[in-house]
């Protein structure tokens, strides 16, 4: 397997992102990582060689800061050839029960964030006709659970903006995968990546349900983070990756069920679909 290629991963200094710049290092890959504060990336990432590894400070809603990041990648590097949009947080609540900047800080991490990166990355991807953009969303973002309504549009929005970025793109040699993972063994459940509405309603008894059961899920996900970051170095290595990928056998069952409930539901109301037609 080649290990030339340079890759460029936001919120890397825990979990998924973590993981999978610590195997890249491990394999001789060049890599630039970014995390809000670059001595927590850095200390979490630990000894490195300098000319193989650029830990990055960036503000993610902010295009400058962003921009400035892909132009000291390239300054050190020489070259960008993967973007994985993998910083993100999960956001829980009713809808009545979530603030306007609850919503809006959610939105600007998960979605606007993933919008700016790709912005700075593909004039870099157009003049060198290749590149593999991959985003993280979530499997809530086609198959959502109970509680979990602002998270799941956020997701939501990363699969439908990944799959039309696929076809956009594909002109240039540039390929885009938008990654669904299920739940993994990460901190993602734990206080520092998880925010829950501050307004809290209780006549929703079945969100407070269903935020209480994925707490208790923490320490126990059935998803390997050290095998999902192979995954990803073999699907920039695959000539044909899949533009959609499920990550984790839970969320593979989750996903083939909701299939099964949109076949029923669409052929169910065939007739009314048909009957909004000219005749």
């Amino acid at each position: 397997m080649k290990t030339n290629k340079v890759w460029f991963i936001t919120g890397a200094s825990k979990g998924m992102g973590l993981s999978l710049v610590k195997k890249l290092i491990e394999k001789g890959y060049s890599v630039a990582a970014t995390s809000r504060k670059s001595v927590h990336l850095i200390d979490a990432v630990g000894h490195f060689d300098e000319q193989q590894f650029l830990p990055l400070e960036v503000d993610l809603t902010s295009e400058k800061s962003i921009r400035e990041a892909f132009e000291r990648t390239v300054a050190q590097f020489g070259k960008i050839d993967v973007l994985v949009n993998n910083a993100g947080y999960g956001i829980g609540g009713a809808v009545e029960e979530l603030s306007q900047k609850e919503i809006k800080d959610s939105f600007d991490i998960n979605v606007m964030a993933v919008i700016k990166t790709m912005q700075s990355a593909m004039p870099y991807f157009r003049r060198q006709r290749s590149g593999h953009i991959i985003n993280i969303s979530s499997i809530a973002g086609f198959a959502p659970g109970t509680g979990w309504a602002m998270y799941a549009a956020t997701k939501y929005a990363v699969t439908g903006l990944s799959e039309v970025m696929a076809e956009d793109v594909k002109e240039f040699g540039v390929k885009v995968t938008v990654v669904a993972p299920g739940a993994f063994r990460t901190e993602f459940l734990e206080d520092s990546s998880l925010v829950l509405a501050e307004k809290k309603i209780d006549s929703y008894t079945a969100i407070t349900a269903s935020h209480e059961k994925y707490a208790a899920m923490n320490g126990t996900q059935i998803g390997n983070p050290e095998k999902l970051a192979q995954v990803f170095i073999d699907l920039t290595e695959n000539p044909n990756p899949p533009v959609r990928l499920y990550l984790g056998s839970d969320a593979y069952k989750r996903a083939t069920e909701k299939i099964r409930l949109l076949s029923e539901e669409l052929e169910s109301n065939k007739n009314i679909s048909y009957s909004t037609d000219f005749n």
